[in-house]
C-alpha cells in the first residue's frame, strides 16, 4: 500500500459537506416530471403554458416544479410583457442533462 498515494487521493477527495450538497442536488433531480421539464427547456425557452402542453402536465403543476427548479438554480426566466419565459440556467445544466441522456442511450458493449 502506497501511503503517499493514499494521502494525495484523500486531499483531492470530495469533502463531506460538498458531497452532501451534491447528493441533495441529485436527489432533487430524481423526479421524472422535473427531468421532462428540463428536457423541454433544453430544446428551447418556453412559457408555462407552452411547457404544460409540451410535457402534458397542468399549468399549476408546471409552475410548482418551475419554482422548485428556480430555487435550485436550474432554470432562470425573463419577462416579455405579461409573459414569463423559462430557460435552463446555464451551460452546466444543459451539459449535465445532455451527458446523462447520452449515458442512458449508450448500449453496453
Amino acid at each position: 500500500m502506497d501511503f503517499d498515494d493514499i494521502s494525495t487521493l484523500r486531499n483531492q477527495l470530495l469533502n463531506s459537506e460538498k458531497a452532501q450538497m451534491m447528493a441533495e442536488f441529485f436527489s432533487f433531480l430524481g423526479d421524472a416530471n422535473r427531468l421532462r421539464i428540463i428536457s423541454a427547456l433544453a430544446l428551447k425557452e418556453q412559457c408555462v403554458h407552452e411547457l404544460a402542453a409540451t410535457v402534458t402536465m397542468s399549468e399549476s403543476a408546471v409552475s410548482h416544479q418551475l419554482r422548485n427548479l428556480r430555487a435550485h438554480r436550474l432554470v432562470s426566466y425573463r419577462k416579455q410583457g405579461r409573459q414569463v419565459f423559462y430557460r435552463l440556467k446555464d451551460r452546466h445544466i444543459f451539459s449535465l442533462y445532455e451527458a446523462v441522456a447520452e449515458h442512458i442511450d449508450e448500449k453496453d458493449s
